[in-house]
Protein backbone atom coordinates (compact mmCIF):
# COMPACT_ATOMS: atom_id res chain seq x y z
CA UNK A 1 0.00 0.00 0.00
CA UNK A 2 2.54 2.12 1.02
CA UNK A 3 4.75 1.66 -2.22
CA UNK A 4 1.59 2.79 -4.23
CA UNK A 5 1.14 5.86 -2.58
CA UNK A 6 4.62 6.65 -2.80
CA UNK A 7 4.42 6.65 -6.50
CA UNK A 8 0.98 9.00 -6.49
CA UNK A 9 1.87 9.71 -10.48
CA UNK A 10 1.85 6.23 -11.49
CA UNK A 11 -1.91 5.63 -9.62
CA UNK A 12 -4.20 8.53 -11.90
CA UNK A 13 -4.25 10.03 -7.94
CA UNK A 14 -7.47 12.68 -8.83
CA UNK A 15 -10.15 10.71 -10.45
CA UNK A 16 -11.25 14.55 -11.18
CA UNK A 17 -12.41 15.23 -14.64
CA UNK A 18 -9.43 17.63 -16.27
CA UNK A 19 -7.15 18.14 -13.44
CA UNK A 20 -3.73 16.71 -13.76
CA UNK A 21 -2.12 14.86 -11.11
CA UNK A 22 0.09 17.93 -10.21
CA UNK A 23 -2.99 19.45 -8.72
CA UNK A 24 -4.34 17.17 -6.72
CA UNK A 25 -0.60 16.21 -5.08
CA UNK A 26 -0.89 20.08 -4.42
CA UNK A 27 -4.89 19.45 -2.50
CA UNK A 28 -2.74 15.81 -1.07
CA UNK A 29 0.12 18.15 0.51
CA UNK A 30 -2.06 20.63 1.75
CA UNK A 31 -4.62 18.24 3.38
CA UNK A 32 -1.91 17.05 5.46
CA UNK A 33 -0.92 20.62 7.01
CA UNK A 34 -4.56 21.19 7.20
CA UNK A 35 -4.47 17.87 9.65
CA UNK A 36 -1.46 18.48 11.22
CA UNK A 37 0.07 15.49 10.50
CA UNK A 38 3.01 14.41 7.59
CA UNK A 39 1.75 10.38 7.17
CA UNK A 40 4.71 7.74 7.44
CA UNK A 41 2.66 5.32 5.59
CA UNK A 42 1.22 7.77 2.94
CA UNK A 43 -1.23 4.83 1.73
CA UNK A 44 -3.16 5.26 4.74
CA UNK A 45 -4.38 8.42 3.95
CA UNK A 46 -4.65 7.98 0.03
CA UNK A 47 -6.86 5.36 0.97
CA UNK A 48 -9.09 7.24 3.30
CA UNK A 49 -9.77 9.34 0.03
CA UNK A 50 -10.57 6.89 -1.95
CA UNK A 51 -14.36 6.09 -2.98
CA UNK A 52 -15.52 2.93 -3.64
CA UNK A 53 -16.25 3.86 -7.05
CA UNK A 54 -13.20 4.83 -7.86
CA UNK A 55 -11.53 1.62 -6.68
CA UNK A 56 -14.05 -0.10 -9.07
CA UNK A 57 -12.81 1.76 -11.51
CA UNK A 58 -8.99 1.78 -10.80
CA UNK A 59 -8.96 -2.48 -9.69
CA UNK A 60 -4.89 -2.69 -10.79
CA UNK A 61 -3.96 0.67 -8.82
CA UNK A 62 -3.79 -1.52 -5.49
CA UNK A 63 -5.18 1.12 -2.94
CA UNK A 64 -8.56 -0.28 -2.24
CA UNK A 65 -11.83 2.06 -0.99
CA UNK A 66 -12.21 3.52 2.42
CA UNK A 67 -14.78 1.39 3.38
CA UNK A 68 -12.26 -0.61 6.00
CA UNK A 69 -11.03 2.88 7.30
CA UNK A 70 -14.62 4.86 7.57
CA UNK A 71 -15.53 1.97 10.28
CA UNK A 72 -12.22 2.11 12.26
CA UNK A 73 -12.68 6.13 12.22
CA UNK A 74 -16.59 5.96 12.92
CA UNK A 75 -15.24 4.38 16.53
CA UNK A 76 -12.52 6.40 17.02
CA UNK A 77 -14.41 9.53 16.60
CA UNK A 78 -17.00 8.49 19.31
CA UNK A 79 -14.53 8.04 21.69
CA UNK A 80 -12.42 11.20 21.11
CA UNK A 81 -15.76 13.35 20.66
CA UNK A 82 -17.00 11.55 23.92
CA UNK A 83 -14.18 12.47 25.92
CA UNK A 84 -13.90 15.53 24.73
CA UNK A 85 -17.48 16.74 25.71
CA UNK A 86 -16.82 15.28 29.20
CA UNK A 87 -13.50 17.12 29.49
CA UNK A 88 -15.52 20.39 28.46
CA UNK A 89 -18.80 20.39 29.59
CA UNK A 90 -18.38 18.79 33.78
CA UNK A 91 -21.39 20.23 34.47
CA UNK A 92 -24.01 18.43 31.90
CA UNK A 93 -24.86 14.78 33.19
CA UNK A 94 -25.40 11.89 30.67
CA UNK A 95 -28.84 12.83 28.69
CA UNK A 96 -27.20 16.39 27.30
CA UNK A 97 -23.57 14.49 26.75
CA UNK A 98 -25.03 11.90 24.48
CA UNK A 99 -26.96 14.78 22.72
CA UNK A 100 -23.51 16.79 22.12
CA UNK A 101 -21.75 13.74 21.00
CA UNK A 102 -24.34 12.64 18.62
CA UNK A 103 -24.21 16.03 16.96
CA UNK A 104 -20.65 16.36 16.67
CA UNK A 105 -19.94 12.99 14.79
CA UNK A 106 -23.88 13.07 12.84
CA UNK A 107 -23.34 12.98 8.82
CA UNK A 108 -24.23 16.64 8.16
CA UNK A 109 -21.32 18.00 11.04
CA UNK A 110 -18.51 15.77 9.64
CA UNK A 111 -19.98 16.24 6.01
CA UNK A 112 -19.17 20.44 6.80
CA UNK A 113 -16.15 19.92 8.84
CA UNK A 114 -14.50 17.75 5.56
CA UNK A 115 -15.29 20.67 3.20
CA UNK A 116 -13.22 23.06 5.50
CA UNK A 117 -10.02 21.14 6.05
CA UNK A 118 -10.00 20.28 2.18
CA UNK A 119 -10.75 16.34 2.36
CA UNK A 120 -13.97 16.69 -0.24
CA UNK A 121 -11.19 18.36 -2.86
CA UNK A 122 -8.50 15.31 -2.04
CA UNK A 123 -11.28 12.71 -2.73
CA UNK A 124 -10.26 10.41 -5.40
CA UNK A 125 -13.93 9.39 -7.15
CA UNK A 126 -14.66 7.58 -9.57
CA UNK A 127 -15.82 9.35 -13.42
CA UNK A 128 -19.70 8.76 -12.90
CA UNK A 129 -19.22 9.63 -9.20
CA UNK A 130 -17.73 12.97 -10.02
CA UNK A 131 -20.07 13.76 -12.90
CA UNK A 132 -23.37 13.05 -10.34
CA UNK A 133 -22.34 15.42 -8.26
CA UNK A 134 -20.23 13.09 -5.48
CA UNK A 135 -17.81 15.09 -3.78
CA UNK A 136 -20.87 17.42 -2.47
CA UNK A 137 -22.37 14.74 -1.44
CA UNK A 138 -22.67 14.68 2.66
CA UNK A 139 -22.62 10.85 2.64
CA UNK A 140 -19.48 10.75 0.83
CA UNK A 141 -17.87 13.50 2.42
CA UNK A 142 -18.79 12.14 6.05
CA UNK A 143 -17.33 8.22 5.11
CA UNK A 144 -13.69 10.29 3.83
CA UNK A 145 -14.17 12.55 7.52
CA UNK A 146 -14.52 9.64 8.96
CA UNK A 147 -11.71 7.13 6.86
CA UNK A 148 -9.12 9.59 7.73
CA UNK A 149 -9.09 9.90 11.32
CA UNK A 150 -9.38 5.82 11.21
CA UNK A 151 -5.99 6.92 9.33
CA UNK A 152 -4.73 9.34 11.92
CA UNK A 153 -4.88 6.60 14.50
CA UNK A 154 -3.27 3.66 12.39
CA UNK A 155 -0.42 6.16 11.55
CA UNK A 156 0.26 7.93 14.63
CA UNK A 157 -2.02 6.64 16.83
CA UNK A 158 -4.75 7.91 19.03
CA UNK A 159 -3.33 11.46 20.26
CA UNK A 160 -2.91 11.96 16.43
CA UNK A 161 -6.79 11.51 15.78
CA UNK A 162 -7.31 13.68 18.99
CA UNK A 163 -5.22 16.76 17.86
CA UNK A 164 -6.50 16.80 14.55
CA UNK A 165 -10.61 16.62 15.56
CA UNK A 166 -10.28 18.64 19.02
CA UNK A 167 -9.58 21.98 17.70
CA UNK A 168 -12.53 21.59 15.62
CA UNK A 169 -15.19 20.30 17.89
CA UNK A 170 -15.05 23.62 19.89
CA UNK A 171 -16.60 26.33 17.46
CA UNK A 172 -19.04 23.27 16.22
CA UNK A 173 -20.37 22.58 19.88
CA UNK A 174 -20.97 26.02 20.18
CA UNK A 175 -22.81 26.43 17.48
CA UNK A 176 -24.71 23.23 18.24
CA UNK A 177 -25.68 24.30 21.89
CA UNK A 178 -26.47 27.64 20.89
CA UNK A 179 -28.85 26.49 17.61
CA UNK A 180 -30.84 24.16 20.12
CA UNK A 181 -31.34 26.14 22.68
CA UNK A 182 -33.67 28.21 20.28
CA UNK A 183 -35.17 24.78 19.11
CA UNK A 184 -38.37 22.56 20.38
CA UNK A 185 -38.08 19.31 21.09
CA UNK A 186 -40.47 17.92 18.12
CA UNK A 187 -38.64 20.22 15.02
CA UNK A 188 -34.87 18.91 17.04
CA UNK A 189 -36.40 15.23 16.64
CA UNK A 190 -37.76 16.02 13.25
CA UNK A 191 -34.26 17.64 12.02
CA UNK A 192 -32.56 14.33 13.50
CA UNK A 193 -34.63 11.45 12.50
CA UNK A 194 -35.29 12.92 9.09
CA UNK A 195 -31.60 13.38 8.13
CA UNK A 196 -30.48 10.43 9.82
CA UNK A 197 -33.36 7.87 9.15
CA UNK A 198 -35.28 9.59 6.09
CA UNK A 199 -38.41 8.91 9.01
CA UNK A 200 -40.93 12.17 10.18
CA UNK A 201 -41.98 11.12 13.17
CA UNK A 202 -46.03 11.09 13.50
CA UNK A 203 -47.71 11.74 17.39
CA UNK A 204 -50.79 10.50 18.52
CA UNK A 205 -52.87 11.37 21.27
CA UNK A 206 -53.40 7.71 23.20
CA UNK A 207 -55.14 8.77 26.77
CA UNK A 208 -56.83 12.02 28.33
CA UNK A 209 -57.21 11.39 32.48
CA UNK A 210 -58.26 14.06 34.57
CA UNK A 211 -61.28 16.47 35.35
CA UNK A 212 -61.62 19.19 32.81
CA UNK A 213 -60.03 21.87 34.38
CA UNK A 214 -56.92 19.60 35.16
CA UNK A 215 -57.03 17.08 32.23
CA UNK A 216 -53.83 15.56 31.33
CA UNK A 217 -52.76 14.36 28.31
CA UNK A 218 -50.83 11.26 26.84
CA UNK A 219 -48.95 10.96 23.78
CA UNK A 220 -47.10 8.93 21.94
CA UNK A 221 -44.49 9.37 18.79
CA UNK A 222 -44.08 6.97 16.26
CA UNK A 223 -41.27 6.14 13.43
CA UNK A 224 -43.29 4.39 11.16
CA UNK A 225 -45.35 1.83 12.84
CA UNK A 226 -43.18 2.14 15.79
CA UNK A 227 -43.81 3.63 19.08
CA UNK A 228 -40.43 5.49 19.96
CA UNK A 229 -41.68 7.05 23.40
CA UNK A 230 -44.80 8.81 25.25
CA UNK A 231 -44.67 11.80 26.96
CA UNK A 232 -47.72 13.22 29.27
CA UNK A 233 -48.80 17.10 29.43
CA UNK A 234 -51.29 19.57 30.30
CA UNK A 235 -52.50 20.34 26.50
CA UNK A 236 -51.96 18.04 23.23
CA UNK A 237 -49.23 20.17 22.28
CA UNK A 238 -46.96 19.93 25.57
CA UNK A 239 -47.80 15.99 25.74
CA UNK A 240 -46.36 15.83 21.95
CA UNK A 241 -43.26 17.63 23.30
CA UNK A 242 -42.85 15.54 26.07
CA UNK A 243 -43.07 12.60 23.94
CA UNK A 244 -40.48 14.18 21.72
CA UNK A 245 -38.40 15.23 24.25
CA UNK A 246 -38.52 11.38 26.01
CA UNK A 247 -37.54 10.18 22.18
CA UNK A 248 -34.45 12.57 21.93
CA UNK A 249 -33.13 11.25 25.27
CA UNK A 250 -33.75 7.52 24.24
CA UNK A 251 -33.29 6.35 21.40
CA UNK A 252 -29.63 8.48 20.94
CA UNK A 253 -26.49 6.25 21.43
Amino acid sequence: MADNADNLADVEPNGMIGDDDQAWEARFEALQTALGHRFCDRGLLLRALTHSSYANEHADDGVGDNQRLEFLGDAVLDFVAGAWVYRHYPEFDEGPMTRLRASLVCTGTLAQLARQVGIGAAMRLGYGEEEAGGRERDHNLCDAFEAVVGALYLDAGMKAARDFFEPLAGPVAEAILAAEADVDAKSRLQEWSQAELAITPRYRIVAEKGPDHAKVFEAEVLFGNKVVSRGEGRSKQTAEQAAAQAAWDSILP
